[in-house]
Parts: structure tokens; C-alpha cells; sequence
């Protein structure tokens, strides 16, 4: 009876041993899907450490834009640039040019364009360089060139040439702009007058004002290459400063001599 029960007890107990091992091998159940609207269920395997990534090439350097594309993004923002109701008609952005051929020439500066140009102009005139200054070179239909105080053209003041500040401004009659010499970067102190539109000089010098009264004078001013008498600056002023026309007589020239007279004996005379 003793070895019957044994053996039941060791069977009952190799089959307990058998389940569990085919219960341990067997696939878990599929798992069903999650009511909608149910969050997502968050994983709690550690995922694999990502294989290093291919080594990147270097980007190539930027190229310069090309013409007409914004650069905004790299170029500090510049200076706003004055707006005509604060220039126009404004006396600290005027000139009068006090001619020697008999009167005032006003001239309107133009800041927003030039305005580096405009503060030498000012500051010149008002430091009296222009005083007394003549126009050296002077072509009929063309320009009346000044502001070299040796009147050869080669002259220039003290200060530092200027940078160009070449603008849209067209060189018509009256059109006030730098001369300079080849170097783009060589303006000073002198300066022409338009005497006819010329607008091949448009964006390769720089305009920084027109005449806006007294263009006559200009007009009347001695031509040459030099002229045989120059006319002058005898007075040149920011308006702003309020300075009083030169009397009369100061704005006067001693004209050019007459050609000497050809007589009739010596047009007979015999060759030398």
C-alpha cells in the first residue's frame, strides 16, 4: 500500500514539473490593442545605443551674394537717412556762394545722399577756406570748377580726402558735385558747378546739392582752361550762420583785356 501512494505522489509530481515548462516555453498571448483614446503605453525596455553616426563633411564657406541680394542678415543696420522735410529749404543745409560776378548763389544741400560731403562742404565754409577762392577751370556748356586755393587744380585742403558717397543724384544744370582725381576715393575740397546736364558723371562723382537761385552768376563766370581772368568766391557761408552779402562792390571782376586792336598798316606791314 506504502509503495503505491509513493509512486502516485512522484507521478502527480513529474507532470506538475512538465506543465510548468511547457507553460514557461509557450509564446506569450498577443497583446490587444488599447481602448481609443487610452494614452500610449510607454515602453520599459532600454533601447539599443544608437550606432555613431557617419562622420559629416565640413560645409563649404559661403559665397558672397550676388548683386541685388539682400544681406540683412549679416550687414549691421545703416544709419536712416535724412528725410527731405528735414533738408529742404533747412538754412543749416544751404550754402550761399557769394559770387564775383555780381551776386548770391544759394545751393541746397543734400544730406541723405552725401552726407559726409555735405559736413566737409560745411565745414570748410564755415572755417573760411572758400573765401576768395577762384574758378580755375571753366568750359563753356559744361562745369565751373573751384575750391583750390592755388586755382592749378592740384590744391586741396588739410583735411583727409573723402571716401565717395556716389548716389543716384543726376548731373543736370545746376547739379553741385566733388571733383577728385582718378582714385574714386580722392575728393577734398574742390568742387563744380553744372553748367548743362552731363549725365555720363552720374554715380562716378559725387553730387551732393544743386543751385536753387542766383544761377545767372554762374553763368557769367569767366571761361577757360584757366580763364585769362578768373572769377571768385568772395564769400562763402552757411546760411544757417545768417551772413550778410559783401557790398557791391566786392562782387565785381576786372574784365578780361581787349584784344589788341589790328590796324590796316599792319596788316600791309611787311614779314619780319
Amino acid at each position: 500500500m506504502k509503495s503505491t501512494f509513493r509512486s502516485l505522489v512522484l507521478t502527480t509530481m513529474a507532470i506538475g514539473l512538465a506543465a510548468s515548462a511547457v507553460a514557461q516555453e509557450a509564446p506569450p498571448p498577443p497583446s490587444l490593442p488599447a481602448p481609443e483614446g487610452s494614452p500610449a503605453p510607454v515602453p520599459t525596455e532600454v533601447p539599443a545605443e544608437p550606432a555613431p553616426p557617419a562622420e559629416i563633411p565640413a560645409p563649404p564657406p559661403a559665397s558672397a551674394p550676388a548683386a541685388g541680394e539682400a544681406t540683412a542678415a549679416t550687414a549691421a543696420p545703416a544709419a536712416p537717412a535724412m528725410t527731405p522735410d528735414q533738408y529742404i529749404g533747412n538754412p543749416e543745409y544751404m550754402l550761399n556762394i557769394d559770387l564775383s560776378t555780381g551776386g548770391r548763389v544759394v545751393v541746397q544741400l543734400y544730406p541723405n545722399v552725401a552726407p559726409n560731403h555735405v559736413a566737409r562742404l560745411k565745414q570748410l565754409a564755415r572755417a573760411g577756406f572758400y573765401d576768395g577762392v577762384k574758378f580755375h577751370r571753366v568750359i563753356d556748356g559744361f562745369m565751373a570748377q573751384t575750391g583750390d586755393p592755388t586755382a592749378t587744380g592740384q590744391g586741396g585742403s588739410q583735411l583727409p580726402d573723402l571716401a565717395a558717397e556716389f548716389n543716384p543724384t543726376p548731373h543736370l544744370r545746376g547739379t553741385v558735385s566733388m571733383a577728385r582725381a582718378e582714385s574714386e576715393n580722392s575728393a577734398n575740397s574742390q568742387f563744380f558747378i553744372m553748367l548743362q546736364p552731363r549725365f555720363s558723371l552720374d554715380r562716378r562723382y559725387t553730387a551732393f546739392g544743386r543751385v536753387i537761385s542766383g544761377m545767372q552768376y554762374v553763368d557769367a563766370i569767366q571761361k577757360g582752361e584757366p580763364p585769362a581772368v578768373m572769377s571768385r568766391m568772395v564769400q562763402v557761408s552757411v546760411a544757417a550762420d545768417n551772413k550778410p552779402m559783401p557790398p557791391a562792390s566786392a562782387l565785381t571782376e576786372t574784365p578780361p583785356p581787349a584784344p589788341a586792336e589790328i590796324t590796316a598798316d599792319q596788316l600791309n606791314a611787311p614779314i619780319q
